[in-house]
């Protein structure tokens, strides 16, 4: 699929409601141009959306998944935005029409007699949709939300009038200091029959994995999702290589301040792109022969070790030479 053809799956929505959740956060709420029911979705998707003609982000749902007359996302303002939010945040406004794609899911609950939910800032969105999900269900669960202030937590007011308020528990960086997540605690004593979800900054859900490893909690328990990638390609430490286009046999030269991306596209390569930060998976591309050096949160450790696919939005190569399936 090309870029063209990725847009051309998107289908039209309005912004029924526009509104401030917390500080720098806004949801918005979506529904069918037509009035229609929306396709429907599970606890932990996210929907690709087009915040201006071109620009598409992916935005996690936070609704109950029992709803199907509309989508809600939840959208922090970043001051490093690369378009996204700063459009979400300045120029959609309730009654505009936009285009979104289907719900995709790559953060799913998965049967268990317990599951535990921590969420760090806008992390919270899909972690919020999962408690809808499990309360409903009638399912075992307890849910930790770190922020910086109570100023900055969005759907606090929401969070406190749910019929599951009692499994929450908030905590704020600058509030008292028995207020505050003691992780070790937590995660101590891990039973085969929890799994724990944890959504947020990317040193968030390094702190909380790495903590849920030293307690002894399975891989296979552990689930998460990044709201941003790893840092672009183009550090002091990467090295140029070349890229080998098998249906053409071209060979196209990316030098070491330069993406595998950005350089397809400036040898006139149609690949498809949209986070452009390892996130949404969209560029995900077969990878023939040599190693890549996957830099994404997209793929799980075990398709990481096969290193037959890579996202060349953000990901480089171990080996002079990879071979793609282009």
């Amino acid at each position: 699929m090309n870029g063209a053809a990725m847009l051309d799956t998107l289908f039209p929505v309005r912004i029924e409601r526009k509104a401030v959740a917390a500080q720098d956060v806004v949801t918005l709420d979506l529904v069918g141009a037509d009035g229609g029911t929306l396709p429907p979705f599970d606890a932990g998707a996210h929907i690709d959306a087009e915040v201006r003609p071109g620009l598409v982000r992916q935005y996690s749902l936070c609704n109950d998944p029992a709803e199907t007359h509309r989508y809600q996302i939840g959208v922090l303002r970043d001051p490093h935005s690369r378009g996204g939010s700063i459009a979400v945040h300045d120029e959609l406004a309730e009654g505009q029409l936009i285009r979104i794609g289907a719900p995709r899911n790559r953060f799913a609950l998965v049967p268990a007699q317990r599951s535990l939910l921590l969420a760090g800032g806008i992390g919270i969105t899909p972690i919020l949709c999962m408690a809808e999900r499990l309360a409903r269900d009638g399912a075992a669960f307890e849910m930790h939300y770190c922020t910086r202030s109570a100023s900055r937590t969005a759907f606090a007011e929401r969070i406190a009038a749910a019929r599951w308020a009692g499994q929450a528990r908030l905590h704020h960086d600058d509030g008292p200091a028995e207020q505050r997540l003691d992780l070790q605690r937590v995660l101590s004593a891990p039973l085969a029959t929890t799994h724990l979800y944890v959504c947020g900054p990317r040193g968030f859900i390094g702190w909380v994995c790495d903590t849920a490893r030293a307690a002894g909690w399975a891989p296979a328990q552990i689930h998460f999702e990044h709201f941003a990638g790893q840092e672009p390609s183009g550090g002091a430490g990467d090295q140029a290589f070349e890229v080998r286009l098998a249906r053409s046999g071209q060979t196209i030269a990316v030098p070491r301040d330069c993406s595998v991306a950005v350089a397809l596209h400036a040898s006139g390569i149609e690949l498809p792109v949209s986070c452009e930060q390892g996130v949404c998976g969209t560029c995900l591309t077969r990878v023939i022969a040599g190693e890549p050096e996957h830099r994404d949160s997209y793929l799980t450790d075990e398709e990481r070790s096969r290193n037959d696919q890579f996202l060349p939005c953000c990901s480089r190569s171990r080996s002079a030479c990879l071979v793609l399936d282009l």
